[in-house]
């Protein structure tokens, strides 16, 4: 019996564990500590299993699933970048798509294909899939921040417009989880964005 495609799955699997070693700028909820993104990304799979209702068109939850488990994995390569980074563009899709090929083509080719292309619809965001893992991955580190009293917003002194217009793709996957994030910023001190 040959173990070629399990090898392949379990080189994958040993290679995604570096996951837990990007840490991000966002604090867990009601802490200090920075997060990782293996944590970021479980946490994001548990909000888009309880959160479905709330999505704006019928979703695929299976494909959601993947895609916010996924998305992420190419930062083991391209680093994570700040959303409200002014010096960097968050959106590094040349170098993330080089990761991502480099990292989904660990797997046998079924698999790397379809990672690859659920990783690819994620970026884009055009379906109704890939706006809800968008805007759920927009979200979660809003209602950090919001637990925080601010918390990287207060940190780095991103105004409530910056805020706002950056947190826009939770609107296109969820009116309702857009209203109640945009309604609880503005609850916010002045002060802290």
């Amino acid at each position: 019996m040959s173990y070629q495609r399990l090898h392949q799955q379990l080189h994958f699997i040993f290679e995604i564990d570096k996951l837990k070693t990007i840490v991000r700028q966002s604090s867990l909820f009601k802490s200090d500590r920075r997060e990782n993104d293996a944590e970021h990304s479980w946490h994001l799979a548990m909000m888009a299993l309880v959160l479905t209702e709330h999505a704006d068109h019928s979703i695929d939850v299976a494909r959601v699933l993947k895609m916010v488990l996924i998305h992420d994995l190419v930062e083991i390569d391209a680093g994570d970048i700040f959303l409200f980074d002014t010096q960097k563009d968050h959106n590094n899709t040349e170098k993330e798509m080089l990761a991502a090929q480099r990292i989904f083509r660990l797997l046998p080719k079924d698999q790397a294909t379809e990672f690859i292309n659920l990783w690819i619809e994620f970026e884009e965001g055009e379906t109704n899939d890939a706006r809800f893992a968008k805007a759920i991955d927009r979200l979660h580190p809003a209602l950090q921040n919001l637990s925080n009293n601010g918390g990287t917003w207060a940190k780095f002194e991103i105004d409530l417009a910056t805020v706002l217009d950056k947190l826009q793709p939770i609107k296109k996957g969820s009116v309702t989880l857009w209203e109640y994030v945009e309604n609880q910023i503005k609850k916010l001190p002045k002060d802290l964005t």
